[in-house]
């Protein structure tokens, strides 16, 4: 039951590791994508650049969202395993 336990535990965190990383990976691009664009847009049509930025960052915080929450997905993965007293156990 314990060697299971820490198999899983092991399982998580790797599954957590690579999630976070991927969504990290994922938002660093649309960021960028999006940052491009909105210079782009800014260098296109000056007058415009209130509008743009507002709407740049609003859609900024709207991937940032994405990102935390893929970490949230992560630290329950981690930290809300059923058998999570057992591996407290073995790890003391």
């Amino acid at each position: 039951m314990e060697a299971e336990a820490l198999k899983f535990f092991v399982a998580c965190v790797t599954a957590a590791g690579f999630g976070i990383a991927i969504a990290a990976f994922g938002c660093g691009i649309g960021q960028g994508i999006g940052l491009k664009s909105a210079v782009e847009g800014v260098a296109r049509n000056p007058e415009s650049s209130g509008k743009v930025t507002v709407t740049m960052l609003i859609g900024l915080a709207m991937i940032e969202s994405l990102c935390i929450y893929a970490l949230v997905v992560s630290l329950i993965l981690i930290y809300a395993t059923p058998m999570a007293g057992i591996v407290e156990g073995l790890l003391k």
